[in-house]
Protein backbone atom coordinates (compact mmCIF):
# COMPACT_ATOMS: atom_id res chain seq x y z
CA UNK A 1 0.00 0.00 0.00
CA UNK A 2 0.82 3.44 -0.85
CA UNK A 3 0.57 6.44 2.06
CA UNK A 4 0.57 10.16 0.51
CA UNK A 5 2.67 12.50 3.04
CA UNK A 6 4.07 15.62 3.69
CA UNK A 7 7.68 15.53 5.16
CA UNK A 8 8.22 18.32 7.76
CA UNK A 9 11.78 19.49 6.86
CA UNK A 10 13.20 18.90 10.32
CA UNK A 11 12.58 14.91 9.57
CA UNK A 12 14.74 14.63 6.23
CA UNK A 13 16.92 16.60 8.24
CA UNK A 14 17.25 14.28 10.95
CA UNK A 15 17.73 11.23 8.72
CA UNK A 16 20.36 13.29 7.12
CA UNK A 17 22.28 13.48 10.33
CA UNK A 18 21.16 10.12 11.96
CA UNK A 19 24.04 7.35 12.67
CA UNK A 20 21.04 5.13 13.40
CA UNK A 21 19.51 3.58 10.15
CA UNK A 22 16.91 2.05 11.59
CA UNK A 23 15.41 5.38 13.19
CA UNK A 24 12.13 6.48 12.31
CA UNK A 25 13.47 9.49 10.43
CA UNK A 26 15.87 7.30 8.38
CA UNK A 27 12.95 4.64 7.66
CA UNK A 28 10.02 7.50 6.40
CA UNK A 29 12.89 8.34 3.94
CA UNK A 30 13.73 4.90 3.00
CA UNK A 31 10.09 4.20 2.50
CA UNK A 32 9.88 7.06 -0.14
CA UNK A 33 12.37 5.01 -2.00
CA UNK A 34 10.66 1.77 -1.53
CA UNK A 35 7.30 3.02 -3.09
CA UNK A 36 5.42 3.13 0.01
CA UNK A 37 5.65 6.95 0.84
CA UNK A 38 4.67 8.95 -1.97
CA UNK A 39 5.94 12.78 -0.95
CA UNK A 40 3.45 15.40 -1.42
CA UNK A 41 5.77 18.39 -2.29
CA UNK A 42 4.97 22.01 -3.00
CA UNK A 43 8.15 24.57 -4.78
CA UNK A 44 8.41 26.47 -1.70
CA UNK A 45 8.63 23.04 0.48
CA UNK A 46 11.06 21.83 -1.87
CA UNK A 47 12.87 25.37 -1.45
CA UNK A 48 12.75 25.18 1.97
CA UNK A 49 14.37 21.86 2.17
CA UNK A 50 17.57 23.23 -0.12
CA UNK A 51 18.25 25.99 1.85
CA UNK A 52 17.90 23.93 5.44
CA UNK A 53 19.59 21.12 4.13
CA UNK A 54 22.48 23.20 2.92
CA UNK A 55 22.88 25.17 6.11
CA UNK A 56 26.97 25.01 6.98
CA UNK A 57 26.51 23.93 10.50
CA UNK A 58 25.01 20.25 9.26
CA UNK A 59 27.78 20.07 7.04
CA UNK A 60 26.00 17.69 4.96
CA UNK A 61 27.50 16.15 1.52
CA UNK A 62 25.89 17.73 -1.65
CA UNK A 63 25.46 14.47 -3.26
CA UNK A 64 23.43 13.07 -0.35
CA UNK A 65 21.17 16.73 -0.46
CA UNK A 66 20.60 16.01 -4.18
CA UNK A 67 19.76 12.64 -3.74
CA UNK A 68 16.84 13.22 -1.42
CA UNK A 69 15.64 16.37 -3.35
CA UNK A 70 15.79 14.33 -6.42
CA UNK A 71 13.46 11.42 -5.03
CA UNK A 72 11.03 14.01 -3.63
CA UNK A 73 10.54 15.25 -6.80
CA UNK A 74 11.04 12.04 -8.85
CA UNK A 75 8.40 9.82 -6.85
CA UNK A 76 6.11 12.60 -5.46
CA UNK A 77 3.58 14.48 -6.35
CA UNK A 78 3.39 18.54 -6.89
CA UNK A 79 0.61 19.78 -5.06
CA UNK A 80 -0.67 22.92 -5.81
CA UNK A 81 -2.92 24.07 -2.37
CA UNK A 82 -5.90 26.24 -1.84
CA UNK A 83 -5.59 28.79 1.61
CA UNK A 84 -6.79 27.19 4.54
CA UNK A 85 -6.57 30.27 6.45
CA UNK A 86 -5.12 28.69 9.26
CA UNK A 87 -2.89 30.45 11.98
CA UNK A 88 0.06 28.54 12.71
CA UNK A 89 2.49 28.65 15.39
CA UNK A 90 5.19 29.11 12.75
CA UNK A 91 3.45 30.66 9.79
CA UNK A 92 6.59 29.27 7.69
CA UNK A 93 5.54 25.77 8.40
CA UNK A 94 2.03 26.62 6.54
CA UNK A 95 2.55 24.95 3.31
CA UNK A 96 3.31 21.94 4.25
CA UNK A 97 -0.22 22.02 6.59
CA UNK A 98 -2.13 23.52 3.48
CA UNK A 99 -0.39 21.08 0.67
CA UNK A 100 -1.47 18.08 3.25
CA UNK A 101 -5.28 19.31 4.07
CA UNK A 102 -4.96 19.67 0.12
CA UNK A 103 -5.29 15.57 -0.35
CA UNK A 104 -7.10 14.99 2.56
CA UNK A 105 -9.38 13.07 0.29
CA UNK A 106 -6.46 11.02 -0.65
CA UNK A 107 -5.63 10.50 2.60
CA UNK A 108 -2.74 12.39 2.89
CA UNK A 109 -0.31 12.46 6.25
CA UNK A 110 1.83 15.21 7.41
CA UNK A 111 4.93 13.62 9.13
CA UNK A 112 6.65 16.54 11.57
CA UNK A 113 8.74 15.71 14.53
CA UNK A 114 7.45 19.51 15.26
CA UNK A 115 3.72 18.18 16.07
CA UNK A 116 3.19 21.38 18.74
CA UNK A 117 3.95 23.78 15.39
CA UNK A 118 0.42 22.57 13.94
CA UNK A 119 -3.37 22.23 15.32
CA UNK A 120 -3.96 18.92 16.82
CA UNK A 121 -5.32 17.11 13.82
CA UNK A 122 -4.97 13.39 13.18
CA UNK A 123 -3.37 13.09 9.94
CA UNK A 124 -0.64 15.37 11.61
CA UNK A 125 1.80 12.48 12.84
CA UNK A 126 5.67 11.67 14.14
CA UNK A 127 8.02 9.64 11.93
CA UNK A 128 7.34 6.50 14.68
CA UNK A 129 3.35 6.78 14.16
CA UNK A 130 4.18 7.22 9.94
CA UNK A 131 6.23 3.55 10.16
CA UNK A 132 3.77 1.72 12.73
CA UNK A 133 0.71 2.91 9.87
CA UNK A 134 2.78 1.15 7.23
CA UNK A 135 3.74 -1.66 9.15
CA UNK A 136 0.73 -2.33 10.72
CA UNK A 137 -0.53 -2.65 6.93
CA UNK A 138 2.33 -4.91 6.06
CA UNK A 139 1.05 -7.34 8.42
CA UNK A 140 -2.35 -7.12 7.69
Amino acid sequence: MEYYAVIDTNVLLSALLSKNENSATVRVIDSVFEGKIIPLYHQDILSEYDEVLHREKFHLHENRIRTVLDAVRQYGVEVFPQSTGAVLIDMNDLIFYEVAMEKRDDDAYLVTGNQKHYPFRDFIITPVEMMAIIETTVEN
